[in-house]
């Protein structure tokens, strides 16, 4: 890595900062700390992911699974976040926690680079597919709620989540000045959805309530799993809502004063989206009226949540509009990540092709390879879902009333399940070695936890880490059958034979970190003094 003196001398300039950690400044730092702080929670998408997933925690958990388990959730989600704050402040680049496990030993530092590399950028390109899944849920929900007698189909859901996906890529390809305005707007369309659903569902649905004891005492288990395993495995809903907070690291580049404002945005959303997800969570408790009604429906449970508050099928469409604009925005933003996590790694010479990934287009300003690898990534993940035969899926055909719990325990679990689990191991190689370090190997940064108190995050980190990523490689339930496997599991070798062939051919002999543009630190390629610096950011202030 560059040399860390130089950085503490160029604090103020953020794109001599990043020279000095080995590479030039490619991409405009046009976000301000609302428009990123906007797109960070746009990602996590809070109240509305922990909704449209209720699904994955009704039957594992019931109410107490929900609400408990996310509580559980976010302090441990806010103990990653401001575990990885630390080395944001420190270090704050795009390639995010593959950069910063090079606090680890000389001698260790490539393969854990090289592991943590594929680990972030497997579990964005499969969290840019949980948008359109989504969304394609919610809308086949509107159409099962309208037509009672409507059989949904696998291409009719293919077609709604290409459309998302698309969407998303026109919006980061072709419209990358704008989207700044367009994070503000979705962070800002997302709590004024978040205030109007809840005071409407709670108005239509006075005063007809379930009890507090029901709320926040009822246990459910649907699972076949043992009640612990059941709470535990229901904790997957709050690793969906609360994950993705590293999106700001991969946009930090485009941030101005990034070791300030990045901490500060990573550590804001994680605590928005726990306190929006759990009110809301609470208020659609409240109001579900019969639970296992919700559990059962054909229209997915969101839904049928609005339609009983509201007893009225427009109204809980209309309401719907909310969720279903955030998951728009929140597959753009999705995105927008993922692209930057590849064009980073790319650059450090981590992937296949690595050179056609990690250009940025001279015009758009964008890396648009890394987009359409993005696109295609997803796409891929939708034709495979399209593929799954009846055969293998015959629940889904047979009984129409379980047709979401079909979908749920096979392809959502699957993706969401991968897209939690890989992220978090990214998460806990950075944290793992600062451990073992002895929490002294970060140079001096702006963001600093307290010794005990970082020390208690980094652990309660571990240890949920490694809890989790075991857990949600179980099936959802049991007998287990082709139908409800968790195939998180494949994909997770699918990507370790990748990585190990790549490492094998040519990572280990090629791949050494995070790679130092020696040209830049040389002083051959001029780096930008402040004073151009705070120009160039002046330019974008408004945006």
């Amino acid at each position: 890595m560059a040399d860390i003196s130089a950085m503490k001398d160029i604090r103020g300039d953020d794109d001599a900062q990043l020279a000095a950690m080995g590479h030039k400044a490619e991409l405009k730092r046009n976000f301000s700390l609302l428009s990123m702080l906007g797109l960070a929670f746009a990602i996590l998408n809070s109240w509305t992911a922990l909704s449209a997933s209720l699904s994955l925690s009704l039957p594992s958990g019931g109410p107490v699974g929900v609400v408990w388990g996310l509580f559980t959730a976010g302090v441990c989600n806010l103990c990653i976040a401001s575990s990885l704050a630390e080395f944001l402040s420190a270090y704050p680049t795009a390639g995010g926690q593959y950069h910063w496990v090079a606090v680890s030993w000389e001698r260790w530092m490539p393969i854990l680079s090289w592991i943590t590399g594929w680990a972030n950028v497997s579990g964005w390109l499969a969290l840019t597919a949980t948008g359109g899944l989504l969304g394609s849920q919610l809308i086949l929900g509107i159409i099962s709620l309208m037509n009672p007698t409507y059989e949904s189909q696998r291409w009719h859901q293919f077609l709604i989540y290409t459309g998302y996906n698309i969407f998303a890529f026109i919006i980061n390809a072709f419209m990358n000045n704008g989207l700044p305005y367009f994070t503000k707007g979705a962070f800002v369309w997302s709590l004024t959805g978040f205030a109007v659903v809840s005071i409407t569902l709670l108005a239509c649905s006075s005063p007809n309530y379930n009890s507090g004891e029901f709320v926040f005492a009822k246990f459910i288990n649907e699972t076949g799993w043992p009640d612990g395993v059941s709470w535990l495995l229901g904790l997957l809903q709050g690793g969906l809502g609360l994950t993705g907070f590293d999106g700001v690291a991969h946009m930090i580049e485009e941030i101005p004063n990034p070791s300030v404002l990045g901490p500060r945005i990573m550590i804001g959303c994680v605590v928005i989206g726990t306190v929006t997800g759990s009110i809301f969570l609470i208020v659609l408790l409240f109001v579900a009226g019969d639970i296992y009604n919700v559990i059962n429906s054909a229209a997915g449970c969101l839904l049928q949540i609005f339609k009983d508050a509201t007893n009225n099928n427009a109204g809980s469409i209309c309401l719907l509009m909310f969720p279903l604009v955030c998951i728009l925005f929140a597959a753009t933003s999705i995105m927008a990540t993922s692209s930057r996590m590849i064009y980073a790694f790319a650059r450090d010479g981590g992937l296949p092709a690595s050179s056609y990934f990690c250009k940025v287009h001279p015009k758009l300003n964008v890396p648009l390879n890394a987009l359409y690898l993005t696109l295609a990534s997803v796409t891929i993940f939708g034709l495979i879902f399209l593929g799954s035969s009846r055969q293998a899926f015959p629940q889904f055909w047979h009984n129409r009333s379980r047709a979401w719990l079909t979908n749920l325990s096979s392809a959502f679990n699957a993706i969401i399940s991968s897209s939690v689990v890989m992220l978090d191991i990214a998460y806990g190689f950075p944290i793992a070695v600062n451990c073992l370090r002895g929490r002294n190997m970060l140079p001096e940064r702006s963001f600093v936890l307290p010794n005990t108190l970082g020390w208690i995050a980094n652990l309660v980190s571990l240890a949920y880490i490694s809890l989790t990523t075991v857990l949600f490689l179980f099936p959802p339930e049991l007998p287990v059958t082709g139908s409800n496997m968790n195939y998180c599991v494949a994909a997770f070798g699918i990507i370790l034979i990748i990585s190990t062939f790549q490492w094998i051919v040519d990572g280990r002999k090629n791949f050494t970190g995070p790679r130092v543009d020696v040209d830049v630190i040389a002083g051959v390629i001029e780096v930008p003094t402040h004073t151009e610096t705070a120009e160039s950011h002046a330019k974008g202030d408004g945006k």
